[in-house]
């Protein structure tokens, strides 16, 4: 990344950004006035301060310091060329005032001048934002609004199986699935206990039959139907609870129709990226994770200056502090939690498809580690792998990486051969 002298800019600004207005604290080259003033939200209101803000300084480079690094004050200024956006940390700001204002009082206007502070006393730690390409940028909304759809699901299930615990529990064990489209058809059909007890076998036969379930299985199922007993038949429990399981099947109905649409649209697009073929192959990637982990990398590969700084970024790599003589080693809380999710889950994934993977959360398994542990350290190993064929935009090869353990003497190989 080119970084630009500070000469190079006409003025300098510090953006506090809200829903309505944003807070803007502007201070020119070579002077110490401070201008404040608020800016509405409104892309006319914003095009029009860009354009007087070019006017004013003859269209020379103007640096804006801001917290964030995506959303619609971002998309609006990236329009204008001359605005060079230096994106800063919320908790950066938050304790940058909390030292100068021990009573944690928080002002909007006051908010914008120390982003100013920070963009004139410490910019050698901010970075200029560098958007990547609009195919990672899409992928990368794409993989993030589908992680939010897929919880919004969770929710709904979760929702949906407390509901059905009131008045109907038998359908929760003759479905062991419940984000399914079956589960949804079933319910829709047959809400209560009553309903589907009285249907005929040949109708519920006919309605396993063509929603695919195996034939072995039809009629055991219909006959746990017919033997069944209801739990209540008290219609102040019944009718209310009939209610929104009929809501929220509708809902689940919409959620799993949006969850196809935007695996179709991440796969259509996904390929189209050139360094697709670097995850698509990885053991244990597949449809969702091969696309997560290419944004998770993303294409500019001077981003992370070596596998640690990803690591650490990720939220994977732990913290340690020291205070005296006490040390301590914990959880790292302050990271981009679906970057974690993403690879703590692909890490988990492939542990049926690697060797080595499986046979290094094994032997972290026989060291005492949880589940939980063990999978973060598989992932904080995969990372520095990763790292150098993303690197090297080399294919992720198992045999080679095993070979190159075997060169180095690893421990992973001894406990390899000692449970062989």
């Amino acid at each position: 990344m080119t970084r630009l002298p500070m000469q190079a800019f006409a003025a300098f600004i510090g953006l506090d950004w809200a829903d309505a207005t944003h807070a803007v604290c502007l201070q020119a080259a070579g002077s110490d006035t401070r201008e404040s003033s608020l800016l509405e939200h409104t892309p006319e209101a914003i095009d029009a301060w860009a354009r007087a803000l070019r006017h004013r300084f003859g269209g020379q480079p103007i640096a804006v310091c801001l917290e964030l690094t995506t959303g619609p004050i971002v998309s609006a200024l990236r329009t204008h060329d001359f605005l060079v956006l230096f994106p800063v940390n919320a908790l950066t700001v938050a304790k940058y005032r909390q030292a100068f204002t021990p009573s944690r009082a928080k002002d909007d206007p006051s908010d914008a001048e120390l982003q100013l502070e920070l963009l004139l006393k410490h910019r050698d730690k901010l970075q200029v934002l560098t958007p990547q390409g609009a195919t990672m940028r899409t992928l990368d909304q794409l993989v993030g609004f589908r992680r939010r759809v897929v919880e919004d699901k969770v929710r709904l299930t979760n929702r949906l199986t407390s509901a059905l615990k009131n008045y109907f529990p038998q359908v929760l064990s003759w479905f062991s699935d419940k984000d399914t489209t079956i589960f949804c058809d079933f319910l829709s059909q047959w809400p209560t206990f009553k309903a589907v007890h009285q249907a005929r076998r040949a109708t519920l036969e006919r309605f396993f039959r063509q929603h695919h379930v195996q034939t072995r299985v039809i009629a055991p199922r219909i006959q746990a139907i017919k033997s069944a007993s209801p739990l209540t038949t008290d219609e102040g429990v019944i009718t209310p609870h009939v209610c929104l399981v009929r809501a929220l099947v509708a809902q689940l109905r919409a959620t799993l129709q949006a969850i196809e649409d935007f695996d179709r649209a991440i796969a259509q697009l996904a390929p189209t990226h050139p360094d697709f073929a670097l995850f698509q192959a990885l053991p244990g990637a597949g449809p969702v994770f091969a696309p997560r982990l290419l944004v998770a990398f993303g294409e500019q590969r001077d981003r992370y200056a070596s596998a640690s700084e990803l690591q650490q970024y990720a939220g994977i790599a732990p913290v340690t502090e020291r205070s005296g003589n006490t040390c301590w080693v914990h959880w790292r809380l302050q990271c981009p939690k679906f970057l974690r999710q993403t690879f703590v889950e692909w890490a988990g994934a492939s542990i049926r498809h690697s060797f080595w993977a499986r046979a290094y959360y094994a032997q972290q398994r026989a060291k005492g580690s949880t589940h939980q542990a063990a999978t973060r350290a598989l992932a904080f190993k995969w990372i520095r792998i990763l790292y150098r064929c993303w690197q090297t935009n080399t294919p992720y090869d198992e045999s080679t990486y095993l070979n190159a353990l075997a060169r180095r003497g690893s421990p992973l190989i001894r406990y390899l051969a000692s449970i062989s």
